[in-house]
């Protein structure tokens, strides 16, 4: 008899990877099937396993969606094949997140089963937007309740008028479509209408937006600035209250895609995302090592100049002398050339300081600089990069040295991760690319730059191959580094 698999339902909280508790990330890299609801990160699903099925079952008010009872019958078919299932739901899956009848329909069928808390948008999606749900002076108490009742003649909720009574905060949610006649009923029922209240969209909402303003006047703002669902609705003193940290983040709300290898999308995410902004991967590309067809101990004798250009050159470089078993004493005739601090700071990680690194980041710049620094001892170039990097380089250098150029490793695009982030793509302000390789491989993926975004070039190289795609204006970073790239956002964000 086949063994029974298991289901978890995992809270995924309203963001990225940030706001995933490590149990449930830990189970998504674990899990043989995954079951997602709709706005679910896609940084997510990088964690799932690539044999893993994907299934999205997510429910969108005015859409066709699948019934509960066809989302519990995949979950439980699924562990009944002996699947280890993990069922991905936005928030918390037992507020307002049917949780509960998935975890009793899986009792039911005999199936182990677990969940897994997250943050609930309840809570987090109003911090998002600066309104803490509770505040000493403003709010002891705070009641979530969903303005989606069934039976009911305006599908709020029968004890609405009582609700208007309570002191403290009240969160509606999924309410943006009865929100007229929720204000109405609350003032009716004796609320002020000078009451603060708000309505926030945010977390993974296709246009995250928060509007403040009264009972009396809350609906032809939200109107006006056109709002669209998931919202949260809060109502209370809380809501006039703006704690975000809007002011210190000038890139809150907007939406950076990134192309390129971990090793670059990495820290620039890391720092755009202190910026405020909502990253999120367009092009993930793989590194992929080649066979090695030069023979390491050439460098244990002789005069060589050693160029690296990459983070991914560096760790490969050394990953390849330690499988040749070559000691770094046995490389005293090297010397080391790399473009841009980063690079120079992997290299120091491997506790070898840099001979070399020219002033401005480019191919050119430390073309330039190596010739400058040929000497009568007869030292010759050797590049350990990437197969699909610029000849440029080897060219200029070929003009003073004799060149050897060691394709160490191949970039290819993760397709996977790509397609889920196609819709992303429509919602992007910006789009940035880290290599040349990255934009002829981005047309070739999704066909086009998207019109409303602004691409962000890291270095010349990179821009020329832009220009040669796309006729529309575009920035290219100051120096060929992720702080550069941040910088020339922030510098086009700052205009008038």
């Amino acid at each position: 008899m086949k063994q029974l698999g298991r289901v978890y339902l995992v809270g995924a909280g309203c963001g990225g990877l940030g706001l995933l508790t490590l149990r449930g990330a830990g189970l998504l890299r674990a899990c043989d099937a995954v079951i997602y609801d709709e706005l679910i990160a896609d940084e997510l699903l990088t964690l799932v396993p690539e044999h893993a099925e994907r299934l999205c079952m997510g429910k969108r008010a005015g859409r066709p969606s699948p019934s509960q009872e066809e989302i519990c019958a995949a979950l439980i078919a699924r562990a009944q094949a002996g699947k280890r299932v993990v069922r991905l739901k936005g928030g918390d899956p037992f507020v307002f997140g049917r949780g509960g009848e998935e975890m009793l329909a899986l009792r039911a069928a005999g199936i182990p089963c677990e969940e897994v808390p997250g943050i609930s948008s309840a809570i987090a999606i109003p911090a998002e937007a600066g309104i803490p749900v509770t505040h000493r002076g403003l709010s002891q108490s705070v009641h979530i309740i969903t303005a989606h009742t069934a039976g009911a003649g305006d599908g709020l909720p029968p004890c609405l008028e009582d609700l208007a009574r309570l002191p403290g905060t009240l969160v509606f949610l999924m309410g943006l479509g009865r929100l007229e006649p929720l204000t109405q009923r609350l003032m009716s029922a004796g609320m002020p209408e000078h009451t603060p209240a708000a309505v926030v969209s945010g977390g993974n909402a296709p246009r995250p937006i928060a509007v403040r303003g009264t009972l009396a006047d809350l609906t032809e703002r939200v109107r006006q600035a056109g709002v669209q669902s998931p919202a949260v609705i809060v109502v209370g003193g809380v809501s006039a209250l703006d704690l975000s940290p809007a002011a210190d983040r000038p890139l809150s709300g907007v939406c950076v895609g990134l192309t390129g290898t971990e090793a670059l999308t990495r820290p620039l995410r890391r720092d755009l995302e202190e910026q405020g902004a909502q990253v999120f991967d367009a092009l993930p590309m793989e590194v992929v090592e080649l066979p090695l067809a030069f023979d390491l101990r050439t460098l244990c004798s002789g005069r060589h100049w050693v160029v690296l250009t990459s983070g991914n050159g560096v760790r490969l470089f050394f990953r390849r002398l330690a499988q040749a078993g070559i000691d770094l004493r046995e490389l005293s005739g090297c010397r080391f050339a790399v473009i841009g601090a980063s690079t120079a700071a992997r290299l120091w990680e491997h506790g070898i300081r840099a001979d070399l690194c020219p002033e401005h980041y480019t191919s050119r710049d430390l073309a330039q600089a190596l010739c400058r620094a040929a000497g009568p001892d007869g030292a010759d170039c050797l590049l350990f990069r990437s197969r699909l990097g610029s000849q440029e380089l080897a060219q200029r250098l070929a003009e003073r040295y004799a060149v050897t150029d060691i394709p160490l490793y191949s970039l290819r695009p993760d397709l996977q991760s790509a397609g889920l982030a196609r819709p992303q793509l429509n919602q992007a302000g910006y789009l940035v690319f880290a290599s040349a390789s990255g934009v002829r491989q981005f047309i070739q993926v999704h066909g086009a730059v998207p019109e409303q975004a602004v691409c962000v070039c890291i270095g010349e190289v990179t821009a020329e191959a832009l220009r040669q795609v796309c006729p529309k204006p575009f920035l290219v970073a100051p120096n060929i580094s992720a702080d550069g790239i941040l910088q020339a956002i922030l510098a086009h964000q700052s205009q008038p």
